[in-house]
């Protein structure tokens, strides 16, 4: 094979991969071991004094992840990328080498209702906070920034809206101010959008979603663009200065681009213990050999229903950037030229009641706590993922009481309407 760049779809069934070496299997085997055996003593040092790179122990590294891990790599055109457990422990991976009891992060108000509550409440148990700003307003975001600032924190498409972040712009802000931009990925995918080539550091997804694909496994990763100087500033001395746990081993000067995945592995999976499972990680490697012909599926269906839920009668709005008449459409073009996504929310005439009729009468339609599923899902934000977050949290997050949250799947689109239609009768007879 020559050496030219190869193509998404490519990538995808084969980034990360080859055949077995010991067997010759040509799927990534499942290798359900805790630990991998040594050569000798000095092999085992060196692997211990990361002088070498390889397995140990299933905490750290395991040849099932790692596959997993480089082929999401390879798609979101990172340095590294790490696994982890879930998408929230992949934002809580994401910002342990950059934080300390003081510190906050800039985050967008346009957030997933778990994520505002991660960044709201729990992380003040680690003596970390959090600002909301509206990212549409880089005059705001800038001046929110203080000397105890070590991140800026969005989503490329924002749950449950579909709000499309500027990524370009909120980048040059986080680069006038010295500052690593982490970009949520989850709704895009690497297949709408590519973070890293519009100035984001790292990217996190929640491999739950549409890279699995199926709804059968949790799991998380963090990918480092490798182009932040972590040196620069003296703001990140656990990737520039001497860690004691590795005998001075200063990581960003000796490791250089591979600083973050390697502290990642070394230090965060070490201690904080958030591991993907190999299994886990074989489904969604299966997962994602799809991931295109999914995503291309999606986001037709997703602009098939929008447009008829623009036109009915019953509807009040409908939030999805794949309609020319949302105000973020011009910037779909920019940030996600493949399309919108397949994640809105629309309003029922009727509010919260009618909310919540609707989601008694579905019946294509799963009522569960997911997004980025084969089959189209259906929630009520408000009363459950954003439950815990008051009013005027819900309605600057996307999520207010008269809207419903759909995840659009790869069914027929005439089905997923019908569906829709008999249950907005239903919810407004």
């Amino acid at each position: 094979m020559s050496d030219r760049p190869q193509g998404f779809d490519t990538l995808q069934i084969h980034g990360g991969a080859s055949p077995d070496s010991a067997t010759g299997a040509r799927q990534v085997p499942i290798y359900q071991s805790t630990a991998f055996v040594f050569r000798d003593a000095n092999h085992a040092a060196a692997l211990f004094n990361l002088q070498e790179v390889g397995y140990i122990y299933s905490r750290l590294t395991n040849p099932t992840v790692s596959a997993l891990a480089d082929r999401i790599n390879a798609l979101e055109g990172g340095a590294g990328t790490v696994c982890c457990s879930s998408g929230h422990a992949a934002q809580i991976m994401a910002l342990f080498p950059l934080m300390g009891p003081g510190r906050n992060i800039i985050a967008s108000t346009r957030l997933y209702g778990g994520t505002v509550t991660q960044f709201s409440q729990t992380i003040k148990r680690f003596g970390w906070s959090a600002k909301f700003v509206d990212f549409d307003d880089l005059a705001a975001l800038e001046a929110a920034v203080d000397d105890d600032t070590r991140a800026i924190f969005c989503e490329s498409i924002a749950n449950p809206g579909g709000y499309i972040t500027d990524l370009d712009a909120v980048a040059g802000v986080a680069n006038k101010v010295g500052l690593p931009l982490i970009v949520d990925n989850t709704s895009a995918t690497a297949w709408l959008c590519r973070p890293i080539e519009h100035g984001a550091t790292l990217v996190v997804n929640s491999t739950t979603k549409y890279l699995t694909g199926n709804g059968t496994v949790t799991g998380g990763a963090i990918t480092d663009s490798g182009k932040f100087d972590w040196s620069a500033s003296g703001k990140f001395p656990s990737l520039s200065e001497p860690e004691p746990a590795y005998h001075g081993l200063a990581f960003h000067p000796a490791l250089g681009a591979m600083a973050f995945t390697f502290h990642s592995i070394a230090v965060g999976l070490r201690d904080l213990g958030m591991t993907m499972n190999p299994q886990g990680a074989h489904y969604t490697l299966m997962g994602i050999e799809t991931l295109s012909l999914r995503m291309e599926k999606h986001v037709a269906n997703a602009v098939k229903v929008a447009k008829w839920l623009e036109a009915d009668p019953r509807v009040d709005h409908v939030t999805y950037a794949g309609l020319e008449s949302s105000p973020y459409h011009d910037r779909m073009a920019r940030i996600c030229p493949k399309g919108a996504g397949a994640l809105f929310t629309f309003a029922v005439k009727g509010g919260y009641e009618a909310c919540v009729k609707l989601i008694d009468n579905v019946k294509l339609f799963s009522h569960v706590a997911n997004l980025g599923d084969a089959r189209s899902l259906i929630i009520h934000s408000a009363s459950t993922t954003h439950r815990q977050l008051s009013e005027a949290q819900q309605i600057a997050a996307g999520a207010a009481p008269n809207v419903v949250r759909l995840s659009i799947g790869i069914e027929d689109a005439d089905d997923i309407i019908a569906d829709l239609d008999q249950a907005l009768t239903a919810a407004t007879a």
